[in-house]
């Protein structure tokens, strides 16, 4: 299972009030499941298209990133830090209109490294993207502490 110290934590509270980052905001990025062992996130394909009408590639990646790495956090648990270290995808269809759904799974949940899977399909379930991320988890450094006022 998860390093996760609270296991009655509410994984789509904490990624709400945590956020995707602005980019993804920018992108059109919805929840729709949260968890350990399952994420699942929209996109719409409006806006994020290449000039010749089709989602861009890195949008694909965009949402495959943050599906990845928000789960890796989630499992590293509180005063730990997952980072991208390594992150590749393969597109193998275009999605021209509608909207794209990334379902992120784990692959590998370690103390120190986790790799996720994020399958990103059309409105007809059709596989575009396969993408594949690893999070180095390290430890939080120790807030600095406020020298005393005289």
């Amino acid at each position: 299972m998860s390093d996760v110290a609270d296991p009655a934590v509410n994984a789509m509270e904490w990624a709400a009030k945590r956020g995707v980052g602005a980019l993804a905001e920018k992108m059109g990025f919805a929840w729709q499941e949260f968890t350990v062992d399952r994420c699942i996130a929209t996109m719409p394909v409006e806006g994020n298209t290449q000039p010749v009408g089709l989602m861009h590639g890195g949008a694909y990646v965009v949402l495959g990133e943050s599906l990845g790495s928000m789960a890796a956090n989630l499992h590293a648990g509180p005063g730990r830090l997952a980072v991208g270290v390594d992150i590749n995808a393969t597109h193998t269809r275009s999605a021209r209109s509608g909207v794209v759904t990334g379902v992120c799974t784990p692959i590998h949940l370690g103390r120190s490294m986790t790799v996720h899977e994020i399958a990103v399909s059309d409105d007809q379930g059709r596989r575009l993207s396969t993408i594949r991320i690893t999070n180095m988890i390290k430890d939080l450094p120790p807030a600095p502490r406020t020298p005393p006022v005289e």
